[in-house]
């Protein structure tokens, strides 16, 4: 399931603590510190133009994992970026999750894409876009990710 990430969700787990009446992965790190920090800002920063711009993917009464909004929407283009502890990867949840998000995506009339990039090695989250209906539309190669391919999924 997902549930729209807030800034004291973020506080909560910057702080390794969990947000609400859910438990944190105790058998490894949803993200790491510098991580959930520029994930937290970026939210702070999308929210005022776009919102929700985050959500926190749960599993069993467990935050398991983060989606979010990468830049500010365009043109109705959500662009996502996710991931799962990984104690918790290979169970479904990003599946589920993502496909939680199209959902969400295709009830909101201000969304007429979603869109994601894996890295070209990333197989688990290629087939994560794949089975929830995301197209692979092109390849591009980041100065930080080094090659990644380009997903897109229509939501309108």
């Amino acid at each position: 399931m997902i549930v729209e990430a807030t800034t004291c969700d973020f506080e909560a787990l910057l702080k390794g603590t969990a947000p609400r009446n859910l438990r944190v992965v105790r058998d490894g790190t949803i993200a790491p510190p510098d991580v959930l920090e520029m994930l937290s800002k970026l939210a702070d920063e999308i929210r005022p133009w776009f919102a929700p711009s985050a959500w926190l993917i749960v599993g069993e009464d467990e935050v398991v994992g983060l989606c979010s909004i990468v830049r500010v929407p365009q043109g109705g283009d959500i662009h996502i970026g996710y991931g799962v502890a990984p104690a918790r990867q290979g169970r479904g949840y990003t599946s589920r999750a993502i496909g939680e998000l199209l959902s969400w995506g295709r009830a909101d009339p201000r969304v007429v894409q979603i869109s994601a990039e894996t890295g070209v090695k990333n197989i688990a989250s290629q087939r994560v876009l794949e089975r929830n209906g995301f197209i692979r539309i092109g390849e591009r190669v980041d100065m930080e990710d080094g090659p990644l391919i380009c997903w897109r999924a229509m939501t309108a």
